[in-house]
């Protein structure tokens, strides 16, 4: 097992990255706000950084949707999967 340490934050892996924390409303929602937002990157309403910037989130967002996986809310703590792990 390799563990991090980020100040006062340490994570374990495997465990931190594999365990699943998103139940299937917040996954539907990540998925439909990073379709959104390609929708509006090939319709071109939005351009430039601010498409950039979005088009980030939108990846990270697809992909921790895909994976129900959230970094941020194993940091804070949050599970919304109904099935406990």
């Amino acid at each position: 097992m390799i563990l991090f340490a980020l100040g006062s934050l340490s994570l374990q892996f495997p465990n931190f990255i594999m365990k699943k924390n998103l139940g299937p409303s917040d996954s539907a929602i990540r998925f439909f706000i990073a379709v959104g937002i390609l929708i509006l990157f090939l319709t071109q309403i939005i351009t430039g950084t601010l498409a950039m910037v979005l088009l980030i989130i939108g990846a990270i967002l697809l992909l921790t949707g895909l994976t129900l996986t959230c970094p941020l809310y194993a940091i804070l703590g949050i599970n919304t999967c109904r099935e406990p792990e």
